[in-house]
Order: C-alpha cells, then structure tokens, then sequence
C-alpha cells in the first residue's frame, strides 16, 4: 500500500518482458498463446507487458486484442515526430499498434548506439507527450561499481529525464538494471538491489515528493523464477524488466507469480 495525497491506494507490480531482438511468427504465437492459457489458470494481479520487436507488432495486437491482461510496449521510441530518421519509430507509429510502453535508455542502447543522457530524456519527453510510458532504464557499469560510483551513475542519468520532463515525472516507469549484470548470469542480492532502488526513490521523492511512492521502479538484471520473489520482496522494487526469461512461458508465469504475492 502507498499513500498518495492521504488516501491508501495498492500500486500494482509490472512485470515487462523485453523480447530483445528475438522471435519468429511462429514462436511469438506460441509463447503468447502459452501466457494467455497460464494466466487464464492463474489470473495475475500485477500489470504485464510484452516488448516486442518492431517488426511483430501487427501480430502482437492480434493475439492480445481483446485480453487486458497484457499490454504490448516496444524496445525503442524515435525523440522525433516524423521525418528523414531511417530505421527510427514515432509513438505515433508505435500507438497505431496499440503499443503502451516504450524502453528508452536500454543499456545496449547506450552502449551500442551511443545513446546520450540527454537523448534518453527526449525519447521519454516523446513518449509521454503521446500518452505512452517510459520505461527509463538507468544502470552502471562493472568498473562503475568497482570504482564506488553506483549512485553517482544512475542519479546522473535520472536526473537528466527529470530535468526535461519534471512536470509529468510521476508518470514514468524506472527500471534499475546494473550493467554487470545483464546477460550475464549474475544477479545484484536483493540487499544490493534495494539499496539503489531506495536511492532512485529517494530522488524521485525530490523531484515529485507527492507521487514519489507511486512511481514503479523494476529491476532489470538477470531477474528470473528463481530469484524473483526475494527481488520483488524489497520495499522498493515494484517488478522486473525481463529479459531471457520472458522468452519462457513458465519462467515468466513464475515471476509474473511471485509479483502477485
């Protein structure tokens, strides 16, 4: 329970799985339809979303339409309206499919398409001028953590998205996911986790001190059926951004499960 201008309100857990660039037509269908069959068993009671790749977004709104149960969200959004942007995807694009989140600052984003802090901000200005959520992804790196420099990273990156979009902050979802620890098997301890995602809090506190408890942050690094209910048990993490394990209906009805709890 959160409290929000006086009134006790339950703030639900989301789960995102982030396909990253994998799928096929025929596994897409396949894994949706086995989502769709587990949670018809088992209703879940945190929000769900499915990122996607491009490409799968048509058959995406087919197989949901009509289920509220998951929403589909995108693994990118283009800071720009329209325009000479090859390869890039306008929300307005994005909301033709029914698209209702957007990751914005992946780490391999970052890394590979060398997307700046103030880039990160205007994908999420964009996104929330069209009434899609941001998933704002901030994170550092092994050497950043080795070197004590874990708050100073991920408050430097936040504070870039609030700086563009203070106004509507409470209205953006932010997944902490360490670098070192995407991909790679290795998870942050709960303790470890808690301890950034209390930072994150605290700084949204700050920038939106009335909204500040309701605003999801996730954890994003190597979150999986295994680890996630000690994860989603601190008081700061509010779900997962899902990567591999998304790609598994059980592992993800797992997680989705623990989320519930």
């Amino acid at each position: 329970m959160v409290t929000d201008n006086n009134t006790m309100t339950t703030k639900k857990k989301l789960i995102a799985g982030n396909w990253k660039m994998n799928g096929s037509l025929a596994a897409n269908e396949a894994l949706v339809k086995a989502l769709q069959q587990g949670l018809a068993a088992a209703p879940a009671s945190c929000d769900i979303a499915l990122c996607a790749p491009a490409p799968y977004f048509a058959q995406l709104q087919s197989l949901l339409a009509g289920s509220g149960a998951m929403a589909l969200g995108a693994q990118d959004i283009s800071a720009h309206p329209q325009g000479a942007f090859t390869g890039e995807h306008s929300a307005a694009m994005l909301k033709d499919f029914g698209v209702r989140y957007a990751i914005v600052g992946h780490s391999e984003r970052r890394q590979y398409h060398g997307e700046t802090d103030d880039a990160v901000a205007a994908k999420t200005a964009a996104a929330l001028a069209n009434g899609i959520t941001p998933i704002v992804c901030v994170g550092e790196t092994l050497a950043e953590r080795e070197a004590g420099r874990t708050e100073e990273v991920v408050k430097r990156q936040l504070a870039a998205v609030i700086h563009v979009n203070g106004h509507c902050i409470s209205e953006i979802v932010v997944a902490y996911e360490p670098v070192w620890a995407i991909g790679t098997g290795k998870t942050a301890t709960p303790e470890q986790a808690q301890a950034v995602h209390a930072v994150l809090r605290a700084q949204l506190h700050h920038a939106a001190s009335e909204h500040a408890a309701g605003i999801c942050i996730l954890y994003g690094g190597s979150m999986n059926a295994a680890n996630a209910a000690q994860l989603l048990a601190q008081p700061d993490i509010d779900g997962g951004l899902i990567g591999g394990a998304s790609l598994k209906a059980p592992d993800f009805l797992q997680i989705i499960s623990a989320a519930a709890r």
